[in-house]
């Protein structure tokens, strides 16, 4: 069974271009970064000097998949014209930047509705649609399960299918999912004590064709907490079990696969320890 690629969500601190050698570092396959700073509207244009740099330093490591998580402000979903807008704009970016840099996804969380939930799910697929529209490429965008606080969407498999078939099929091919381990914990998915339920339901309802990249990480809260609490993996109320079988999933095992869990002390050390973990209950 061939292994996908793992890795980890990396700084950019100094530039894009260091992310690779920090993935290089921690012996990872796979990586993940912001292309700006997430908790910021503030834009930026990747230019072609430093998209070259990063793609010259990715050439240095065994990285074999790539991908950027978008910017935690955008709401696609808001009734309020004005933060939608604002929105759509950054997510186009977001798009755009991604695309220049050459990675292979770009991971959205499903915004919060605020009012009704098919009102906000009906924008938020709009607005998809337009930024698709706006910002051409080969980039896929992955919609991102969540836990379900508040009024966010994407808790259920319904809803995240509901992205994807939401979009016209000429736009399709560029939609795919992103499975976190934690939030569908969170949102109510046992994958303790159901795994094989939780994935039956899943290829039910959304279909493995569908599922591009997977999260890994522990849950520091309960099943069904809907609350988003990442923890190191096999240390929180997932334990090891889910992510042996994770690993060794013939339908899972081939995905890449990335790490948000905590960074501690030192997030070189931490990061390459989870990823030697994960590893290793691949080949126990």
């Amino acid at each position: 069974m061939t292994l996908g690629p793992l890795g980890a969500h990396v700084s950019v601190a100094g530039g894009t271009a260091t992310a690779p050698a920090r993935a290089k570092e921690i012996g990872a396959t796979a990586l993940q970064i912001f292309t700006k700073q997430a908790n910021r509207w503030a834009e930026r244009v990747c230019e072609d000097e430093e998209c070259a740099a990063f793609r010259a330093a990715l050439g240095d490591t065994d990285v074999r998949a790539t991908s950027a998580h978008d910017s935690y402000l955008i709401n696609l979903a808001s009734p309020d014209s004005t933060l939608r807008t604002r929105s759509l704009e950054a997510f186009v970016r977001e798009l755009q930047r991604a695309e220049a840099l050459g990675l292979d996804y770009l991971v959205s969380h499903p915004g919060n509705y605020m009012d009704d939930r098919a009102s906000g799910l009906a924008r938020n697929i709009e607005a998809i649609v337009e930024a698709l529209d706006r910002a051409p490429g080969k980039v896929m965008l992955l919609m991102e399960t969540t836990a379900g606080s508040g009024t966010a969407l994407g808790s259920t498999f319904e809803e995240v299918a509901a992205f994807v078939d939401g979009v016209p099929k000429a736009l399709r091919g560029r939609m795919g999912v992103c499975v976190d381990t934690a939030h569908i914990f969170a949102a109510g998915y046992d994958l303790v004590n159901d795994y094989d339920g939780v994935w039956a339901r899943f290829a039910d309802v959304v279909g493995f064709d569908r599922l591009r990249m997977m999260h890994l990480n522990d849950s520091k809260v309960a099943l069904a907490s809907r609350r988003d609490r990442h923890e190191l993996i096999g240390e929180g109320l997932l334990g090891e079990p889910p992510f042996r079988r994770i690993m060794t999933d013939p339908r899972l095992a081939p995905l890449p696969k990335v790490i948000e869990t905590p960074k501690l002390d030192d997030a070189t050390v931490t990061d390459r320890r989870m990823i030697d973990r994960l590893r290793g209950y691949a080949h126990d």
